[in-house]
């Protein structure tokens, strides 16, 4: 009997004589290159590596639409410039990546605070209970939830902009659009709410309180949302990481810095 390696996600047959190559796998039990291979959707895949059965069509919907929204932070995203500044620098492209995942995974907009988010969703009451936007914010600010490893409490509202003053066009928008798929009811919490919600906070509501929604709302646990968050904003990354490899400083897309005492204009 050829000999067998697996896990509890996934299992491999070896080539008859050489233990090292694998002559089929499979994952919680599908056969990935004889049968999903040519059938399954990527999302699909991503699910099924992440829960134990394959996803409804509307979990498959969602997901698909989640990583649309997450795709591409765009060049104001500290995460995605981390990675164009690697790429400008002419690092390799594991640098950019890693770049980014390092800027992206902090407590600001961050896969902690996903991960921050979605500990407070677990602890609210039903939203079936007509719960108020003053009630949500009481609960979200009074919950007690433990950061990842390493990681120090954060000094702002999870999911919210403490720079922010009034709705981010995209956020709106994606939060819209994400809520319009069935079976979402705290993304629909959030759309009906968003409004009295930054107005009592004063703050904005962030992509990463979105998708800690979102992720609720397909049934992932904290630990699973927080990683295909970072995982799902890498595209992007890469993206710009690759083309400014192909620019120089001068043409870098960002804001201007303007010095108070510039040496170069006489300052002290």
């Amino acid at each position: 009997m050829a000999e067998q390696v697996h896990t509890g996600i996934w299992q491999e047959v070896a080539e008859p004589g050489n233990r090292f190559a694998t002559q089929r796998a499979y994952c919680r039990g599908y056969d990935v290159y004889g049968d999903m291979l040519g059938r399954a959707r990527w999302v699909d895949m991503l699910w099924l590596l992440f829960r134990p059965e394959l996803p409804s069509a509307v979990e498959a919907g969602l997901l698909e639409q989640i990583a649309v929204a997450l795709a591409n932070p765009g060049p104001r995203d500290p995460a995605v410039h981390a990675a164009m500044c690697s790429g400008l620098g002419g690092s390799p492209a594991a640098a950019s990546l890693m770049a980014a995942l390092s800027v992206g995974a902090g407590r600001l907009g961050g896969g902690q605070d996903v991960l921050a988010a979605m500990q407070r969703w677990a602890l609210l009451p039903p939203l079936g209970t007509g719960l108020s936007a003053s009630d949500w914010l009481r609960f979200w600010r009074e919950a007690t939830t433990k950061p990842g490893a390493n990681w120090p409490q954060a000094d702002h509202l999870a999911g919210f902009d403490p720079n922010g003053r009034g709705p981010h066009g995209v956020v709106a928008q994606a939060l819209a659009g994400l809520a319009a798929v069935s079976c979402t009811p705290r993304l629909t919490w959030l759309v009906e709410h968003q409004a009295d919600l930054e107005s009592a906070t004063g703050v904005s509501l962030t992509m990463s309180g979105v998708a800690a929604a979102a992720f609720c709302d397909l049934g992932l646990t904290p630990v699973q949302g927080e990683m295909l968050f970072l995982l799902l904003r890498l595209p992007g990354a890469a993206a710009h990481a690759l083309e400014q490899q192909e620019s120089n400083y001068q043409a870098f897309p960002f804001f201007k810095l303007e010095l108070l005492d510039d040496p170069a204009r006489g300052g002290a």
